[in-house]
């Protein structure tokens, strides 16, 4: 067999070698992402005074987002009993594994700081409690992990020095965060910061992409509250909806329609929680809100 012969057989064999090799190679093509990727979650301090009690336990909330129909849940820190001191990990793990389990996920941790505490020492506790409670957050398999800025007397200090310690405090957790692959955020929680403006400014400010906003609906008492929201919703990591608004800081039941708009229209696309904090059961009033929202929020 001559030279050319051979050659020509042995491309023959190759191609579809070769053409199997680019068609996994090409880029696929990839279309808009569908319209709702929204996740559900419930937070447990909707479930305060149960869990306190023993009544209930992380297990059986998980349960209970399960059987409605949520995606998730979220496990706040003092809810562990070993809190302020972080769990063993075979108890995250136990906990893990149940959410897999049920098709849960656990994206959320969060735990109490006061970063407004004019005692430098004190601060610095608070910002070490948070680097033990990142890792723990990774451990657990949580993206993101909630702090507040606190609401300590700070007197004999102006509000822009105390915002001096925040940006440096948060500065120092989003690097925590970034270490352990733990979005550190701030809930705004009508303490210190009241406003979207001043919250903003400190999102801008603290300037990393490991450092967010956790967007509590339930705690913006502006003449519009719904005004505030929309201000906020770009930079929200996170949705926590509470069934009240506070306008003028009257409590008023929230209006669905338009939190749903506003999620709607920011294109968000990521975990919406549901918070109670009204008498009645909880377990009632978080179903209601899901499916309040979800009804809403499909109609768009």
């Amino acid at each position: 067999m001559d030279t050319k012969r051979r050659n020509i057989i042995k491309s023959l064999a190759l191609t579809p070698f070769l053409l199997a090799t680019d068609t996994l190679m090409a880029s696929p093509k990839i279309g808009p992402l569908v319209k709702n990727r929204l996740q559900y979650s419930i937070n447990a301090y909707s479930f305060n005074a149960l869990l306190r009690s023993g009544e209930m336990s992380f297990f059986d909330m998980m349960d209970l987002a399960a059987n409605i129909g949520l995606d998730a849940v979220d496990l706040t820190g003092y809810y562990f009993p070993s809190y302020p001191e972080i769990p063993k990990n075979s108890g995250l793990f136990r906990l893990k594994r149940k959410a897999l389990e049920l098709g849960l996920n656990i994206p959320w941790t969060g735990i109490r700081n006061d970063f407004v505490n004019p005692d430098a020492d004190a601060r610095k506790a608070d910002s070490d409690m948070i680097r033990k409670w990142v890792t723990a957050s990774s451990n657990l398999g949580a993206t993101i992990m909630r702090v507040f800025t606190g609401k300590h007397i700070y007197d004999g200090f102006s509000k822009n020095e105390v915002k001096e310690w925040l940006i440096d405090e948060f500065k120092t957790c989003a690097r925590y965060g970034e270490e352990n692959g733990v979005i550190v955020a701030l809930q705004n929680h009508n303490e210190f910061l009241f406003t979207s403006d001043e919250i903003i400014d400190i999102i801008k400010r603290v300037d990393s992409e490991w450092f967010g906003l956790i967007l509590d609906i339930g705690s913006l008492h502006a003449e519009n509250p719904y005004d505030e929201i929309e201000k906020l919703a770009p930079y929200a990591k996170y949705w926590f909806i509470k069934e009240h608004v506070y306008p003028k800081g009257r409590k008023t039941p929230v209006a669905m329609k338009k939190i749903a708009a506003i999620v709607n229209t920011q294109g968000y696309q990521g975990y919406i929680s549901f918070e109670s904090l009204s008498d009645g059961n909880p377990k009632q009033i978080v179903t209601s809100m899901f499916n309040s929202f979800k009804t809403e929020y499909e109609k768009l």
